[in-house]
């Protein structure tokens, strides 16, 4: 699993919960160390911020499409604070949301279930 996000708080809060529940998780603080990332580990699932500095969510999206043809079949789960995440999900054909602030309680279950169904 890929998490991708520039709040080093919730990077390491995410890797530490989703290892606890048994995922492979590596984090990544925006879209293009995510995108080098993805050239040595191909992850089950992308959970995405969209709004980050030096490259956001959406550019990221657009250009692992552009440079990996197999990068639909990786389900994307965004966690945003953005307005109108259902919309921006939609264009993205995102598996999942979660909106910022999210508890883990809710947000665990979701992500699983979009990474059994991968």
């Amino acid at each position: 699993m890929l998490v991708v996000d520039d709040d080093p708080d919730i990077r390491e809060l995410l890797f530490t919960a989703l290892e606890d529940e048994g995922f492979e998780v590596v984090p990544a603080g925006n879209g293009r160390e995510a995108l080098a990332i993805i050239r040595t580990f191909r992850p089950d699932v992308i959970v995405l911020d969209l709004m980050m500095p030096v490259m956001d969510g959406w550019q990221f999206a657009s250009e692992l499409r552009i440079r990996d043809e197999g990068a639909e079949d990786i389900p994307t789960v965004l966690l945003s604070a953005a307005r109108d995440l259902r919309a921006h999900a939609e264009a993205m054909s995102a598996a999942e949301i979660i909106e910022k602030p999210f508890d883990l309680a809710d947000l665990l279950p979701k992500i699983a279930r979009v990474a059994s169904a991968a």
